[in-house]
């Protein structure tokens, strides 16, 4: 990027009040480097460059947006963690997400566009290459390991394919598989990219490390994500994501893959800015597929629905959430912590977001980090999750109460003042104290 096309970028951030994070900042510049200069009038969308989206199009301006665009065009929403997106969402194609970045860049960036096609034609050019890995069970059929490593052979990979010890014969346990990426991810400095034993390789899978994500995985039906195939670049938040999915799966040995490891994307990107990338159905092909002949990576067993964890619920409460590549109300937003020594968190959720416009929404995020880094008020963790409907707020009141947090109810356009978490401390404390002494 030029630095006349740097500067440009910046000033049209600046005057549309758009605040993104040092990785938010990096994910959008590598997007004008491929796609071109932001595209100011959508009359222009028919050439390619870079959409970016303050306030959610609905109805039929939804419908004429999406048919302006072109395969060289890029979408990307600032505020991505906005509900009233969704829509709009579900007509593009789902390239990833950038999750927030505290105070500095306190939104989840979304983008994407019309296809993968422009992307994967030019994925050939990365010269980052990941190292394959792969595991079975050790006295189980080794012939899946045969496949998968006969088809890397064409290719100019490094791979690692071993048989591991399993509490089941034919089956490894998500545990197990998180164990042995947490070794794998020790022992060798390449990007690793997971991929089941018994799956095809018809191409060389170099998209993730074209697009230099931290992780990087499909989500089948658009919100069940798959550990089939699982890419981690060599960063710290690749590290971070892996290590919690490895504390959860070592805690719930017996729940599901999908599930821990959704959990562990939700509690990561709301932590740090996790940059992750949503693979193609290319990458998550299975056999008897209509587009298994286009696959870059074709899997030999159909993924069947299994129980998705603990919470029956579950499945309903992440879906809409997860489709549009965001966390759901009971998961928080973002989390932030500070330097008070008390371990007392707070959650602040922010009700009604789909009824108020996307700007009043995103400046009361903006108020409530920015208080919060300003003065935290004595707690030591703020925890703020975003909800569009009374059900939601009811989901997250629960989990913040589980979790023995304080809890703030308030609306998109409320005051929030610098000392607002001081203001509260103190306010409980009086009522703590009316308690104790009547």
């Amino acid at each position: 990027m030029t630095d006349e096309t740097h500067e440009n970028l910046d000033r049209l951030l600046q005057s549309d009040g758009v605040r993104l994070g040092r990785a938010q900042r990096d994910r959008l510049d590598w997007l004008v480097e491929q796609c071109g200069a932001p595209i100011h009038d959508f009359s222009e969308c028919r050439r390619s460059g870079v959409i970016i989206l303050k306030e959610p199009p609905s109805g039929a301006a939804a419908e004429l947006f999406y048919r302006s665009l072109t395969p060289g065009c890029a979408v990307v929403i600032p505020g991505g963690e906005n509900p009233g997106f969704d829509f709009l969402k579900s007509k593009l194609a789902e390239f990833g997400t950038v999750g927030p970045c505290g105070a500095d860049g306190p939104h989840e960036m979304w983008w994407g566009g019309i296809g993968w096609s422009k992307f994967l034609s030019t994925a050939d050019s990365s010269t980052v290459r990941p190292r394959i890995v792969s595991c079975y069970p050790r006295g189980g059929n080794a012939n899946a390991a045969f496949v998968l490593r006969h088809s890397l052979e064409r290719f100019d990979l490094t791979c690692h394919i071993e048989p591991v010890e399993t509490q089941l014969r034919d089956r490894i346990l998500c545990f197990e598989k998180a164990e042995f990426m947490m070794r794998m991810w020790n022992k060798y400095r390449e990007p690793l990219l997971f991929v089941e034993a018994g799956a095809v390789l018809r191409e060389a899978p170099l998209l993730p490390s074209f697009l230099g994500c931290d992780v990087a995985l499909h989500k089948w039906n658009r919100w069940e994500m798959s550990a089939r195939t699982l890419y981690l670049g060599r960063t710290k938040a690749a590290e971070m994501m892996l290590r919690t999915w490895q504390q959860l799966a070592a805690s719930y040995p017996t729940i599901w893959e999908g599930y821990l490891l959704d959990q562990a994307w939700s509690l990561t990107s709301s932590q740090t800015p996790l940059d992750t990338v949503w693979l193609p159905r290319s990458y998550h092909a299975l056999e008897g597929d209509l587009g298994a002949m286009r696959a870059t990576i074709l899997h030999d067993q159909q993924t069947t629905t299994l129980e998705l964890g603990p919470d029956p619920g579950f499945a309903g409460i992440a879906r809409a959430a997860r489709r549009a590549g965001r966390t759901g109300a009971r998961d928080a937003f973002m989390v932030m912590t500070s330097k008070a020594e008390t371990g007392t968190g707070i959650a602040v959720i922010l009700r009604d977001v789909s009824a108020c416009d996307a700007g009043a929404v995103a400046a009361t995020v903006e108020a409530v980090t920015g208080a919060y880094a300003a003065n935290c008020g004595g707690y030591g963790r703020l925890e703020l999750s975003l909800c569009a409907w009374q059900d939601d707020v009811g989901a997250a009141r629960e989990a913040a109460a589980q979790a023995r947090y304080r809890i703030l109810e308030i609306a998109p356009g409320q005051r929030i003042a610098n000392d607002f978490f001081a203001i509260h401390r103190s306010d409980e404390a009086v009522m703590t104290a009316r308690h104790l002494f009547p």
